[in-house]
């Protein structure tokens, strides 16, 4: 039993040491992902129709108040740019800040019924993903779990921002 630990072991140290070598992809993968999620609904809204104004009472105050064409407008641009920010690694955690903000007012406004959840069992029937109204929650949610390791740690070596902060040292 002994030498089978022992090579248990072996294997753990060299698996951890190649692993080491990797570190910068998991930053990466999450920023090209929320990028291409992000970049998708910017560019829908681009291209597409305002509906805010259908859903601008379900915005929470201060958001609630501001004119659904310039909601439009701010959430299309902040999605956009955000994912482009993403995807180069430039100032990511101020896009991860504020794409967490925009995900929440979104979540609030569409994901999540106005008159709540009842039970507890109504609130978790609502981690889904679907286009079947209001209560599904699961996407925003990842989203925002994703961007937290971005906006604690931060985008990692392969980015613009690492350079910048690297040329400054």
């Amino acid at each position: 039993m002994g030498s089978f630990m022992n090579f248990i072991m072996k294997w753990d140290a060299r698996f951890r040491q190649t692993m080491e070598k990797f570190t910068d992809v998991g930053p990466l993968a999450l920023r090209l992902l929320l990028a291409w999620g992000y970049w998708e609904a910017g560019s829908t809204k681009l291209n597409g129709t305002n509906w805010f104004q259908h859903i601008q009472e379900k915005f929470p105050f201060p958001f609630s108040v501001i004119d659904p064409d310039i909601s439009w407008f701010l959430a299309t641009w902040f999605e956009i740019l955000g994912a482009i920010a993403l995807l180069i690694g430039l100032g990511t955690r101020y896009a991860s800040l504020s794409l967490i903000v925009l995900t929440i007012i979104a979540a609030i406004a569409v994901h999540i019924p106005p008159e709540g959840w009842s039970s507890a069992s109504d609130m978790l029937s609502g981690y889904a993903i679907s286009d079947e109204g209001e209560g599904n929650y699961k996407l925003p949610l990842i989203y925002i779990v994703m961007f937290i390791p971005l906006l604690v740690m931060g985008p990692g070596r392969l980015s613009i921002d690492f350079l910048i902060a690297r040329g400054n040292k």
